[in-house]
């Protein structure tokens, strides 16, 4: 599905194409064109064929998702970011990426439909005529600046799941916190690059909206490492007491073994059916004795281990 909204004579309207006339900046337009789930005979038309972009820029954005970055070309900046999807009951983390083509007076983006920051920005592009009034570059950095606002609250969620952490959420968090780092990272350096104007397309005064934006990212990204060295010292210290445990019940299980292995002896010994040392009294005490001496020897193991201090 393509929407395609068009700023000219003070007013933005929803058209149901792109006119070649207004990609020429000096036609005073400013255009955005949303373009979800393009097949690939549309991404062609549209991205190919209408506005010209570079073959590699198109199959990167017809494609799986990539890693964030920056690319200049002749004519655009070819940008991809990534919003964040996170199930924090369902222990589901998942970004959506967003490819955006910046040119002089046009912004192009293409994404799944997930985006939230996108169709937030869509429901008031007709409503307030300001919005892609400033221009493509402005239009860029409120779509990028709410993509990043929508990290805050899941990065409060995680946080909240570790103060509460039991044994079983462990796994799922360190993943998800993992997942979070190789998102956040890569693109805190490409909206780095952004703020820091490294193209001629970023005036000063986006410069310093999108060094806001990145302030935001470094703070996420170093949260995330704290998050995840936190979650890192919660699973060792949890396999550490799970190992203290262990040989707690080793230790038992191993007393318990010495104990038996002399009255076994015993009792193997005294089974046997050849003529044997015969305790004082009749037949009947026979039995009596052994357990005595069993008992015997029980009680002075468990005093010398105690004294040992083996158990």
């Amino acid at each position: 599905m393509i929407t395609v909204y068009v700023y000219r004579n003070g007013e933005t309207q929803k058209t149901e194409r792109v006119d070649p006339k207004w990609l020429d900046p000096a036609s005073g337009v400013t255009l955005w064109v949303d373009v979800v789930q393009p097949t690939p005979e549309e991404g062609q038309q549209l991205l190919a064929d209408t506005f010209h972009f570079h073959p590699l820029s198109v199959e990167d954005a017809l494609s799986e998702i990539h890693h964030p970055k920056v690319e200049p070309y002749d004519r655009y900046l070819y940008v991809i970011l990534h919003g964040i999807d996170f199930r924090a009951g369902e222990h589901q983390f998942a970004t959506r990426d967003v490819d955006f083509f910046l040119g002089d007076n046009y912004l192009v983006t293409v994404h799944d439909g997930y985006s939230r920051s996108i169709q937030k920005i869509k429901d008031l592009c007709v409503q307030h005529a300001h919005i892609l009034e400033e221009g493509p570059v402005a239009l860029l950095h409120r779509i990028v600046d709410s993509m990043i606002d929508n990290y805050a609250p899941e990065m409060e969620e995680i946080e909240k799941q570790m103060d509460g952490l039991e044994v079983g959420p462990i796994l799922a968090i360190k993943r998800d916190l993992a997942e979070l780092r190789r998102v956040v990272i890569p693109q805190r350096d490409v909206v780095g690059r952004l703020a820091r104007r490294e193209f001629p397309q970023i005036s000063n005064e986006m410069a310093y909206r999108f060094r806001d934006v990145y302030d935001h990212l470094v703070r996420y990204s170093d949260e995330a490492t704290m998050f995840q060295d936190r979650v890192t010292g919660i699973l060792e210290g949890y396999l550490s007491a799970i190992s203290n445990r262990l040989n707690q019940v080793m230790k038992v299980l191993t007393v318990v073994s010495t104990i038996v292995l002399p009255m076994t002896v015993l009792t193997g010994l005294w089974g046997i059916n050849v003529p044997l040392p015969r305790f004082a009294g009749g037949d009947g005490v026979q039995f009596w004795w052994l357990v005595g001496i069993m008992a015997a020897i029980t009680v002075a193991m468990l005093a010398i281990f105690r004294r040992k201090r083996w158990i």
